[in-house]
């Protein structure tokens, strides 16, 4: 392949045929005609001498030699996306970016609200995504530029950037009128205690393990937003991070237990990769994140 054949529209093509898996979308992705599309395609099938995409029931699928080629096509297009705005100033009052962010369902009961809100009033057009990522995924989509930034507890990650925001702890949740709801948080109170377990949350079970309570879970759940109406009308407590009881006491009446033993306390920080450390609209949301929500 003569790799000065190559300009950056077809890679832009070859990445929106890629993402979309059509070619009428990818036009319209690229604001440009659909056989504009299918003659940038012609041009990579023969300097690359394969079919590329495959016409299929379900769209355009990648052949082999594609995929391998979508990761390299889509660092080298981000790196250049990174380095042309790096150039440039950030203005939020007239910018109608889209950040995309990594955020739990804790993290979006959080953080959301407060930060809307602020956007509201300086970014009045910005959108935000937010996404739920598996962890091991968070990484590489930093890294290639589909979410902007993660918020939350993320242990392990240790090859992103990070700030962090704030200490959390956790509590245990039950309705206020629960039989045992004005003991002591003893062992024995908890080990009293049957348990919904949110599957989102890996911690929250490790928390249970380690004070030995696995066999007390009784519900278990995907997320935990779900959880006010069921704590309320069932004799069921659940463990969770002291910023979302106080969340869910707004919703309605709970006994908040603090326990001295078994439940650690955990940071909660703001991750980036580091090649959109110095991009302007990146910069500028982690520091306002940092000063809604930093402890310092």
């Amino acid at each position: 392949m003569n790799k000065r054949a190559v300009d950056l529209n077809l890679l832009q093509t070859f990445h929106a045929v890629h993402a979309t898996g059509n070619v009428s979308r990818a036009a319209e992705r690229l604001g440009v005609s659909q056989p504009t599309v299918s003659h940038a395609l012609r041009r990579l099938r023969q300097l690359h001498g394969d079919p590329l995409f495959i016409r299929t029931h379900g769209g355009m699928a990648p052949t082999a030699k594609a995929q391998r080629l979508a990761t390299a096509v889509e660092h080298a297009l981000t790196t250049l996306e990174v380095a042309l705005r790096e150039t440039e100033t950030y203005d939020p009052a007239r910018s109608e970016r889209t950040f995309r962010l990594h955020l739990t369902d804790i993290g979006e009961t959080i953080f959301l609200p407060p930060l809307l809100t602020a956007l509201s009033q300086e970014a009045p057009r910005v959108r935000i995504e937010a996404f739920q990522l598996d962890d091991r995924a968070i990484l590489p989509a930093l890294e290639s530029g589909r979410i902007d930034l993660a918020l939350g507890y993320i242990p392990g990650q240790t090859g992103a950037q990070r700030q962090y925001l704030l200490s959390e702890h956790y509590v245990v949740v039950m309705r206020a009128a629960h039989p045992v709801a004005r003991r002591a948080p003893t062992r024995a109170a908890l080990a009293s205690l049957s348990y919904a377990l949110v599957r989102s949350h890996p911690a929250t079970g490790r928390a249970l393990q380690a004070l030995g309570l696995t066999d007390r879970v009784r519900l278990e759940l995907p997320h935990f937003m779900v959880l006010p109406r069921i704590l309320a009308g069932t004799d069921l407590a659940a463990i969770m991070p002291s910023r979302l009881a106080a969340a869910f006491s707004e919703l309605g009446e709970y006994a908040v237990w603090r326990p001295r033993v078994g439940l650690p306390r955990f940071d909660v920080s703001v991750h980036w990769f580091w090649r959109f450390a110095n991009e302007p609209g990146n910069r500028w949301l982690r520091e306002r994140i940092v000063a809604l929500f930093g402890e310092g």
